[in-house]
């Protein structure tokens, strides 16, 4: 089957790329002397997990319960549910559990413990829970210095159910860096954080076997990961125009992109229309602010090849509307029904909504078609 052959919009996947990011990060855990837990929230992909996983441990990362079920059933085994565990997810977590699966969850407060532990105690259920650390991004976690760090600890230690296994943290802020510099400082910002917190809750008495961090730009840059043992990159299989637009990839290490249909030419406002908007692209703008003329995606033609200065600059629900950084549009090659491809601003934004991959290995050949996780 060719590209062509495909409805539009389709979310399309180059297996090579995804390859070579892989083992490129694979290579930088085993330097850094880590264990990767590949965050699969981005590609969702049970066939992009055997990619990311293979030669490691095994275990990888997910960001919703509906993941973790989808993982399950391709036969994973070990798993991270990075988000904030509460009472009412701990259901899904046991059974999970029950079929098989090791789950770790994440707990930032007292309450949360208190709460999770009468849960499960009317399950009958023990669970694992890692203890989230702020080291600098601002959304969730404890700091490693606050006292409220071993009165968790404490609290899971106290709990018949639960066990604490470790600490955990996300650098979220490594995205508002630039360049390899300030991204490498902003890595030794979260390792420092979450070694420290682990070394507080080891001088309390409380077990911490597991000193996690987890962010691709961190991932790529940092200069040391002593006092680690893992970290949970995840954007970094797919990559993006963000990613690109900090210094973290090359324009050749994006691998997934929509395919669209030219459904118009508009030359009162100087847009090329086509069937890909908000829903297909997402409306994450977030490489706009960092590279000139980035808008929703960056325009390629059918088989991958960027055509300059082409970019969606506005969308709809299902509109998208390419302009040109120099005014000057090609109409005649992009005529109606002319096929293009999207470079995603926010890879896990983009790919999310859709049910499958259409693979290829370069060119405009789909060679497999691989489904994917979506949903909550």
């Amino acid at each position: 089957m060719k590209l062509a052959d495909l409805p539009t919009p389709s979310l399309i996947l180059d297996r090579r790329a995804l390859a070579a990011n892989c083992a490129a990060m694979a290579a930088r855990a085993q330097r850094l002397g880590v264990r990767l837990r590949p965050h699969m929230k981005t590609a969702k992909s049970a066939e992009a997990a055997k990619i990311a996983t293979a030669g490691q441990f095994g275990g990888i990362t997910v960001s919703t319960l509906a993941e973790a079920q989808y993982f399950a059933e391709h036969g994973f085994r070990d798993m991270t549910y990075a988000v904030g565990l509460v009472p009412g997810k701990v259901d899904e977590i046991v059974r999970l559990e029950r079929l098989g699966v090791r789950m770790q969850c994440l707990v930032d407060n007292v309450p949360a413990v208190a709460a999770v532990a009468k849960r499960a105690a009317a399950l009958d259920a023990a669970l694992a829970l890692l203890i989230e650390i702020e080291t600098g991004g601002g959304r969730a976690g404890v700091l490693p210095e606050q006292p409220e760090l071993l009165e968790i600890g404490r609290a899971i230690a106290a709990a018949a159910r639960l066990r604490l296994i470790g600490v955990l943290t996300h650098a979220g802020h490594s995205y508002k860096r630039k360049g390899e510099a300030a991204i490498a400082a902003v890595a030794e910002e979260e390792r420092a954080g979450v070694v420290r917190a682990a070394e507080r809750l080891k001088a309390a008495g409380l077990p911490c076997p597991v000193v996690s961090v987890g962010a691709t730009p961190t991932a790529v840059f940092a200069r040391s990961l002593e006092g680690v043992t893992e970290m949970r990159p995840g954007v970094y299989t797919l990559m993006d125009l963000y990613q690109l637009a900090i210094g973290v990839c090359r324009r050749e290490d994006i691998a997934a992109s929509v395919l669209a249909t030219v459904i118009g030419h508009n030359p009162r406002t100087g847009r090329i229309l086509v069937d890909a908007g908000a829903l297909a692209l997402s409306q994450d703008r977030g490489a706009a602010g960092l590279m000139e003329h980035t808008g929703f995606g960056w325009v390629c033609s059918e088989t991958g090849a960027r055509l300059d200065g082409l970019y969606v600059a506005e969308v709809n629900q299902e509109h998208g509307m390419i302009a040109a950084a120099s005014g000057a549009l090609p109409w005649e090659r992009l005529p109606i029904g002319a096929r293009v491809r999207i470079l995603p601003n926010h890879a896990c934004m983009m790919a999310a909504p859709y049910e499958r991959y259409n693979v290829v290995d370069g060119g405009d050949t789909v060679v497999a078609v691989w489904d994917k996780a979506r949903g909550w």
